[in-house]
């Protein structure tokens, strides 16, 4: 096999995998949109450096692996308004937590010990929580307008599935552009805004790197081992069979990630289970969706990242609640799998219920779920759930 070959079986550059490349966009715009301006950050180096990654992603795994803004963490900055030195700390912080267990092989074990009905609640809950952050924020940010947007968008995506000539993701996200270019960008202000621009260096001191670790690190770390690195690999297992890997090589690249973006104002990243269904829901086989979709942040960052809060109006919220609502919908399908089981969907239904409405409720579902798996095993009179 010739490297165009090889290159060609890792990263396709198709309808399908524009479709699929938006998969994933319903999640992570809103986020860095928020952090940017909550955190005074750059944008231009944020958009170049998740661009970047995306890229890097898609080559090095051959797969639609997502790169997602970590959500604990985003969600701190944004109510608490914390500076952009304690986020880039906190993204050092983490990175060489994720470097530790995947070295020590503690991702590993993690991975024997948790099952897999507690793996599939995990992947309900937060298509639980995502389908909430769709339809209650996103579809209703502007209106009856939104609603008649968000439904249209779902109508054409009902439609047309299955669609090779004209995928559903392309659709819905061109319905979007087109709403967005008649309706609410200001061309005069995108013009105005254009030029190059590069990523800025930063360098951590040690007292962000320590205070980011305790603000937002330690929230974080729960919600990265149970849904970016446990749950992610399961995904992958689903989605592509014959293609699973380690969670130390998931760990890997995450730490990988978060260790070279904060010293390039870079925002602190994840991989994620809902990113990597989204972006196969919508037609993604292969990297190359997420080599174009890391393509369009990168040139986003480097030539209009002056005119960035009209750049953004592209992509119209109650469109990305659609996309978002889709993502929500493909991830929690994957517990149908342990409808032959009262114990095993019991168990699942009930990690998933804890961690949409827990606080802290990844790890707590992930918790509860494991504990009830084992002791069903040990005592099975006493540890079955009875529904």
């Amino acid at each position: 096999m010739t490297w165009r070959e090889a290159l060609r079986a890792r990263a396709r550059f198709n309808r399908q995998e524009l479709s699929g490349a938006f998969g994933d966009i319903g999640t992570d715009l809103p986020l860095i949109v928020g952090m940017v301006y909550a955190a005074r950050l750059d944008s231009a180096s944020v958009l170049v450096m998740f661009g970047l990654m995306q890229v890097v992603t898609g080559l090095a795994y051959g797969l639609p692996m997502p790169v997602q803004p970590l959500k604990a963490m985003a969600v701190l900055v944004i109510t608490q308004r914390l500076g952009g030195e304690v986020l880039f700390g906190a993204g050092l912080a983490i990175g060489a937590v994720m470097l530790a267990l995947s070295v020590t092989g503690a991702l590993d074990w993690l991975g024997r010990i948790v099952p897999l009905s507690a793996v599939r609640g995990i992947q309900f809950g937060l298509g639980l929580s995502l389908a909430s952050l769709a339809l209650k924020q996103y579809v209703p940010s502007l209106g009856m307008e939104g609603y008649a947007l968000a439904a249209a968008g779902f109508v054409l995506i009902l439609a047309i599935s299955g669609s090779s000539r004209f995928p559903a993701g392309l659709a819905v996200i061109l319905l979007g552009v087109g709403y967005a270019a008649l309706t609410r960008l200001e061309y005069g202000a995108i013009a105005s805004g254009a030029g190059l621009a590069l990523p800025k260096f930063h360098a951590p001191r040690l007292e962000d790197v320590l205070t980011g670790f305790l603000v937002l690190a330690l929230p974080q770390i729960p919600l990265s081992l149970s849904n970016s690195l446990i749950a992610t690999r399961q995904t992958v297992a689903d989605l592509f069979p014959g293609r699973e890997m380690s969670l130390r090589r998931i760990g890997a690249t995450y730490s990988a990630m978060n260790l070279i973006a904060p010293f390039l104002s870079g925002l602190p990243v994840c991989h994620g289970c809902g990113g990597l269904a989204g972006h196969h829901y919508f037609g993604a086989r292969t990297g190359g969706s997420v080599v174009i979709y890391g393509s369009m942040y990168l040139l986003l960052g480097l030539f209009l990242s002056g005119a960035f809060r009209q750049v953004v109006e592209i992509f119209p919220q109650p469109i990305l609640g659609v996309v978002l609502a889709f993502e929500a919908l493909a991830l929690m399908l994957f517990i149908r799998d342990q409808a032959g089981s009262r114990r095993d969907l019991g168990i699942a239904l009930l990690t998933g219920l804890c961690a949409f409405g827990l606080p802290y409720g990844f790890v707590a579902g992930t918790v509860i779920g494991t504990a009830l798996h084992y002791a069903s095993e040990r005592w099975p009179g006493r540890g079955r759930l009875h529904l």
